[in-house]
């Protein structure tokens, strides 16, 4: 099927906008490039400091003939998605040997867990994580040693800011290794339902703590398509990955099998052999707009709209909310996965999973085949699937048709002609909302109202039983130069509250509301940000405000607005405690969230 014409548009558009800065970035790619393998060029000295713990590989990297794999990892028990990664290197390293190669740790990486900092001073740290991570991982892949890298990590900044790294590392080849979701719990609706409950005062905490524990109960990622799943995803639509190996669930022998293969793949593709694949080369822009359609067609995290324009300028390429919007008008809904369905994504994998969305959005052009990956040349083989057949792993052409039309549908019958997100702007500044999980006859709301500058404010608010006709809830100074851009998701519960009471009820905020924003319509990532006088600082309270996203629009309805002076709020407890004064630089560099909100890229 030829390329949709407004995909082959919209690469276009970004090639030519990213041309200078595309062309920089491959220039310094191939001087790195042909220096030759790095370990060549370090003195004995270097190398010996380098092997000294290798034991029975001491031999083999002395002599530099096998290629050496570099392996980040962010391990650490704290995060279920990544307890697996624990044992990762000795399988990698076992692997390496029998392929004949070497692997080594090259360096670890912080990797927090937002479920556990949702609502508290911690979740200030998140977003700049991503930033720390691609510095982290710079540092391990500064000592020079490697031919390729392996990089292990799942979760929310974790992905974003070690594909950072790995484009910044960009003439080295690159496979990142998951290790797939927990098995399913309690279902995320039922767990949704008794976190209203409690927000409601009708059950306690030893119920409430209860469901969580059923829900988030073992190793893997959440089962819910949020952020950590939609990194899975992307790395899939982008190349990145074995194929088929995001929700593969861990501890199973299909999961090892495709560690080791991607061990072997690591290996085959070094400026040693005769397919070097580097990084740089497969993180083009026909690769970003891969990961935008598949963010469209899954529903996934709003998170990756600030992600993925950061990942793209580490490449050279730049990305705008302009290229998320064309995409999104051009691709259909293809899945309903909690928070957009009631299925999670094991059920979405049962189904037919990535394998069957990447082979029906190539039948309907709707994306580059034409990529190179780190499996081989074209998307295609991403819509295959791999399988144990007597002991070996092979990959087989997947599910004809969906498995089950209330999870997935072809491109022909989707849920929606279009995907979740989309793009707002007016008066009230630029941002986007996720639609596929709101009712249609929320799409549009008018209504005035309630300022607040923190999440607090608000549960108090309601609490007190204040919201009592429709509002617009503005939760303002929540941007990264004000505090960091936390997400906003402790809200949740309470809003859909409120929704349930028959209120209509929006949030409009320059925070973040993560990938489990829900059925509560979200104006978020607004910019200008209040604490740069965006024009979220001039709204009073009581104003009256229209979010439409149907027609894209964000608007306070008030004659005098553009004329008044935007306040100012002391921010100062935001600077202190829990690690928060170590990040004051990051607080004061930042970008605007248009733009990724990055400060290393």
């Amino acid at each position: 099927m030829p390329l949709n014409p407004r995909i082959a548009a919209v690469t276009e558009r970004i090639r030519a906008r990213s041309a200078q800065r595309r062309a920089a970035y491959l220039e310094r790619m191939q001087a790195a490039a042909q220096a030759g393998p790095a370990r060549a060029h370090l003195s004995c000295g270097n190398q010996a400091h380098a092997y000294a713990a290798m034991e029975a590989d001491k031999s083999e990297l002395a002599q530099g003939r096998a290629p050496n794999l570099g392996i980040v990892t962010a391990y650490n028990d704290m995060l279920s998605a990544h307890q697996p990664f624990e044992h990762y290197p000795d399988i990698i390293r076992r692997a390496a040997r029998s392929a004949g190669g070497t692997a080594q740790v090259a360096g670890g990486v912080p990797a927090m867990c937002d479920g556990v900092t949702q609502g508290q001073p911690g979740m200030e740290l998140s977003l700049f994580s991503r930033d720390v991570i691609a510095l982290s991982a710079g540092v391990a892949m500064s000592h020079n040693c490697f031919d390729a890298a392996v990089w292990l990590g799942v979760c929310d900044k974790i992905v974003p800011g070690l594909v950072i790294a790995a484009a910044t590392f960009g003439h080295v080849p690159s496979v990142f290794i998951p290790a797939g979701p927990m098995t399913s719990g309690l279902p995320n609706d039922e767990k949704a339902k008794v976190r209203q409950r409690f927000a409601q005062g009708e059950i306690g905490r030893e119920e409430l703590m209860a469901a969580e524990m059923a829900s988030y109960h073992g190793p893997g990622t959440c089962t819910f398509y949020g952020t950590a799943n939609t990194n899975q995803m992307l790395m899939e639509f982008m190349g990145l990955h074995m194929p088929g190996a995001a929700f593969v669930n861990p501890g199973t022998p299909l999961r090892e099998a495709l560690t080791v293969a991607a061990t072997e793949r690591a290996l085959a593709i070094t400026a040693q052999g005769n397919d070097y694949r580097p990084a740089g080369q497969v993180l083009d822009e026909r690769a970003f707009v891969n990961g935008i359609v598949g963010l469209m067609a899954t529903g996934g995290s709003t998170n990756l709209v600030l992600h993925l324009p950061a990942m793209a300028r580490a490449a050279g390429i730049e990305l705008t909310l302009e290229d998320f919007a064309d995409i999104s008008a051009t691709v259909p809904l293809m899945a309903k996965v909690y928070p957009n369905g009631l299925a999670d994504v094991n059920h979405f994998h049962a189904a037919g999973g990535l394998g069957y969305m990447i082979g029906e959005l190539l039948e309907a052009g709707l994306l580059h085949d034409d990529v190179s990956t780190i499996a081989g040349d074209g998307l295609r083989r991403y819509a295959q699937e791999p399988k144990l057949r007597d002991g070996a792993l092979v990959w087989e052409d997947g599910a004809g048709e969906s498995l089950n039309d209330r999870i997935l549908r072809p491109a022909s019958t989707p849920f929606q002609s279009s995907g979740g997100l989309r793009q707002l702007a007016g008066n009230l500044g630029q941002g986007v909302i996720k639609t596929s999980a709101v009712d249609p006859s929320r799409h549009v709301i008018e209504a005035r109202v309630r300022i607040f500058h923190d999440q607090i404010s608000v549960k108090t608010a309601f609490q007190a039983g204040e919201i009592t006709e429709d509002t617009i809830v503005v939760v303002r100074f929540q941007g990264p130069a004000a505090n960091g851009m936390p997400e906003l998701h402790s809200l949740t519960p309470i809003l859909s509250v409120l929704q349930d009471r028959g209120l209509k009820v929006a949030l409009v905020t320059d925070g973040r509301m993560s990938g489990a924003s829900g059925k509560v319509p979200a104006a978020i990532h607004v910019a200008p940000e209040a604490a740069k006088g965006g024009p979220l600082a001039k709204l009073r309270e009581g104003d009256l405000v229209r979010l439409d996203a149907v027609a894209g629009r964000l608007d306070v309805l008030e004659a005098d607005f553009d004329s008044r002076s935007p306040v100012q709020v002391d921010l100062s407890g935001n600077d202190f405690g829990i690690g928060r004064e170590l990040f004051a630089a990051f607080r004061a560099t930042v970008g605007d969230s248009t733009e990724g909100a990055g400060v290393v890229v």
